[in-house]
């Protein structure tokens, strides 16, 4: 679909107009599937979604919150970003539950269990909170992270969401990284 075409939707959800949230979603199936795969090869290894259920899942979340006002094309593909970063966390947790037992009254009959969880599962909960403290600190840091390593987007064009320089983009990249490998441990 056409920017146009996206930005006139986005207008009409704002305006509540009855059904465009169905037509938004529907004229942006493509690129929110583009999102969700790159969520999945980059930041969400080893969940037990795939591209569909992430783009499904985020959208019942969109549905569900009522808290759909994009600003405009850049605004909601940010939005969507961080709905599925969410849900993405949201299942390795419920998975990672799963496998120490949910509900179950514990028994540990081996002491290495905690030994065979996948270290990619780790690493997402890692990353999820270490830019949750970024985020504390350094808010507009952490947009960047999450639009460039969650979100795929170019300097460009979160420079041009956060009505940035790209030059500043770049040093915030570079500044959110050393913080997040300090935070990370590494």
């Amino acid at each position: 679909m056409s920017t146009d075409t996206i930005d006139g939707l986005i207008e009409q959800v704002n305006a509540g107009a009855a059904g465009a949230q169905d037509r938004l979603f529907a004229a942006a199936y493509g690129e929110l599937r583009k999102l969700a795969r790159s969520r999945l090869r980059d930041g969400g290894r080893n969940t037990v979604l795939d591209t569909t259920a992430l783009v499904h899942e985020s959208y019942l979340r969109f549905l569900g919150s009522g808290r759909l006002r994009p600003d405009g094309r850049r605004a909601f593909f940010a939005y969507a970003s961080q709905v599925m970063r969410s849900v993405i966390i949201d299942a390795v947790r419920e998975r990672q539950a799963q496998r120490r037992g949910g509900d179950l009254a514990r028994l540990t009959l081996d002491t290495h269990i905690a030994d065979s969880t996948p270290a990619a599962e780790e690493e997402v909960l890692q990353v999820h909170e270490a830019l949750e403290a970024l985020a504390a600190a350094e808010p507009r840091l952490a947009k960047v992270v999450e639009m460039r390593y969650f979100g795929g987007y170019s300097e460009t064009e979160i420079a041009e969401a956060l009505q940035i320089t790209d030059r500043t983009v770049r040093r915030d990249w570079d500044k959110a990284r050393l913080l997040l490998g300090v935070l990370l441990g590494q």
